[in-house]
């Protein structure tokens, strides 16, 4: 495996051509409306560009929304972008993906995107090594980084090696394709033949290289924490760590339902030395687990964008959005550190999600209340900018097929 390069300055944005520089949006689902509750109150415009039914398109801070055919398509979202920038006039404004397949596109053609709008994604040499997780492991290993052992099999005759260490998770190290067709982040198998039966489930979805067979870390978001950093100059400028005490599903959190900041200086050394040794610029969330059998830190994955729950960070100190547009724009931030104990909750789905854990011991109906009574941010929900909440309850059932459950048209 080729070494990472040594980590180089961050290049230095130029000045603004005009004052009403923007930022544009890819993907105007929760992510996105948060950005735009980040930029909007202090005048900037936002531009929201969407595939799909957009509830950021009824956000008093957003600019504007268009929608397109496919922006799952590498080639087509980077076409997509640069036709719109060019409609609307918005030469040097900022770019902000909110899922892995645009960063994936935006890294890739970084050079041409770069001509017209300021690109915050890195380049492909600090990208790939967190697109595809076996270059996450790999190098995670090389610089002293726990992670879970990952095995990978060339066939499912290769599987009977592996039985004596059931149970195992079998997932995919390109996660788009997966995700995409069975709305799943990983799969738990407990016998031989459940291994057997969705090792060939998954080569139907993606391809057999991509399967990755690996060991289960016990607990469940309790255990799972995470450290979001918008970083520069191989430096965090500024940094929030939380725990996701609640998500969906249980085991292999797909997403995060409740989320609470936490202070866990264990991680921040371990990312800060993964990012050093990707160049890494921009805003970023990395994942570990607690493994109760030996007390490590294990690291899972690294998100190049903003994650799901970042709104949290702008109740807590830290204004994620708005510090990587000021860098962009060469204007001062101060450095931030999100304060410990404040609560974000996605109550969409965290709803169901603590009914089941209740009913099942999981969770105390205390625990619960005391988790809501920390809440000071719902994903969604905001009295200054309702819209946006009304707009996802009638949007209901688009959401629960569309977006919750990925399920296929």
């Amino acid at each position: 495996m080729e070494k990472p390069r040594k980590p180089m300055p961050a290049e230095r944005p130029s000045a603004p051509a005009t004052e009403t520089v923007g930022a544009v949006v890819i993907g105007g689902d929760h992510p996105g409306l948060a950005i735009a509750r980040s930029l909007g109150p202090r005048g900037i415009p936002v531009f929201v560009i969407d595939d799909q039914h957009s509830i950021s398109k009824f956000s008093r801070y957003t600019t504007r929304v268009v929608r397109v055919d496919d922006l799952r398509d590498p080639q087509k979202t980077v076409d997509s972008v640069l036709e719109i920038g060019h409609r609307y006039g918005l030469k040097d404004w900022v770019l902000f993906p909110t899922r892995d397949e645009t960063v994936m596109a935006f890294s890739r053609h970084r050079e041409r995107l770069a001509e017209f709008f300021r690109v915050t994604t890195p380049a492909w040499d600090s990208t790939r090594y967190v697109w595809d997780k076996y270059n996450t492991y790999k190098l995670a290993e090389q610089i002293g980084i726990p992670s879970p052992r990952t095995w990978n099999v060339g066939s499912k005759e290769e599987l009977a090696s592996l039985y004596c260490r059931l149970p195992l998770a079998i997932k995919p190290a390109i996660k788009e394709n997966f995700f995409y067709a069975t709305g799943a982040k990983a799969w738990r198998a407990e016998t031989p033949d459940e291994l057997n039966a969705l090792f060939d489930a998954a080569a139907h979805n993606i391809q057999t290289s991509e399967i990755m067979i690996q060991e289960i870390i016990p607990g469940d978001g309790n255990c799972q924490l995470s450290y979001c950093a918008f970083f520069r100059d191989g430096a965090a400028h500024s940094t929030l760590t939380a725990r996701r005490l609640r998500q969906h599903p249980r085991e292999f959190g797909r997403a995060a339902t409740y989320v609470e900041t936490a202070d866990l200086p264990e991680i921040e050394e371990l990312s800060q030395r993964f990012l050093r040794a990707i160049n890494f610029y921009g805003l970023v969330e990395v994942e570990f687990k607690q493994d109760p059998r030996d007390g490590q830190y294990k690291l899972l994955d690294v998100n190049a964008r903003v994650w799901g729950f970042h709104g949290l960070g702008q109740v807590a100190g830290v204004d994620f959005p708005y510090l990587l547009f000021a860098d962009q724009l060469g204007r001062h931030a101060e450095p931030s550190r999100g304060r410990a104990g404040v609560g974000w909750l996605r109550l969409l789905t965290d709803v169901p999600t603590s009914l089941s854990a209740l009913a099942k011991g999981y969770l105390s109906l205390g625990s619960y209340i005391q988790s809501i009574q920390r809440t000071e941010v719902e994903s969604v929900f905001s009295w200054r900018d309702p819209l946006p909440s009304l707009a996802e309850f009638a949007l209901l059932p688009y959401i629960l097929k569309r977006k919750l459950f990925h399920i296929a048209s």
